[in-house]
């Protein structure tokens, strides 16, 4: 089992969700987010639909979060980046501060 992975994701935070200045709804948010999934599996690129979209300081960096161990993220995006193989994406995970797509990079 990996001590490490690296990752990238969006997120779509929303009105409510933790540290958000998003206005859009929790429902538009999942809606957007779905269809950004679709995109993916129709082989649009991750990295540029993070920098087009992602609410995250990362999304500059095409979603790049670097590589992490265990107990540095919240447990619902710990648990799907460490049970990916490298290049796959997540469905839609939902945390305290919105919903993500994540793709582990290493």
């Amino acid at each position: 089992m990996a001590d490490q992975v690296g990752a990238a994701h969006i997120l779509l935070m929303y009105a409510g969700s933790a540290r958000s200045t998003a206005t859009r709804s929790k429902e538009e948010a999942l809606q957007q987010i779905k269809d950004m999934k679709t995109e993916i599996d129709n082989g649009a690129d991750f990295g540029e639909l993070a920098q087009q979209h992602s609410d995250c300081p990362s999304g500059a960096s095409g979603g790049d979060l670097g590589t992490f161990g265990r107990g540095q993220m919240v447990p619902e995006f710990e648990q799907a980046a460490f049970s990916m193989e490298v290049g796959a994406t997540s469905d839609v995970v939902e945390t305290d501060f919105g919903y993500h797509l994540i793709q582990r990079t290493a």
